[in-house]
């Protein structure tokens, strides 16, 4: 199971309740994301439906859960 880091289950909550009944509304209201994957989709909601400060902070959500690599760049 892909869990989250901490800080983001806490900042996705928050954002998650602040949304819920405009974004998540088809969602139970004991409903957090658990995984990246959940969470990727709980955040898209929020950008689609929750105007341009919920777009922004869900954008910022999601950057903390892109990959980081460190692997060399397949361009010469």
């Amino acid at each position: 199971m892909d869990t989250l880091p901490s800080s983001v289950v806490e900042a996705l909550r928050r954002l998650a309740d602040e949304y819920r009944d405009r974004c998540l509304w088809y969602l139970r209201r004991d409903y957090y994301a658990a995984t990246r994957d959940e969470a990727l989709r709980v955040l898209d909601a929020i950008a689609r439906h929750g105007g341009v400060d919920a777009f922004l902070r869900a954008a910022e959500i999601r950057s903390w859960l892109s990959p980081r690599s460190s692997a060399t760049s397949a361009a010469p």
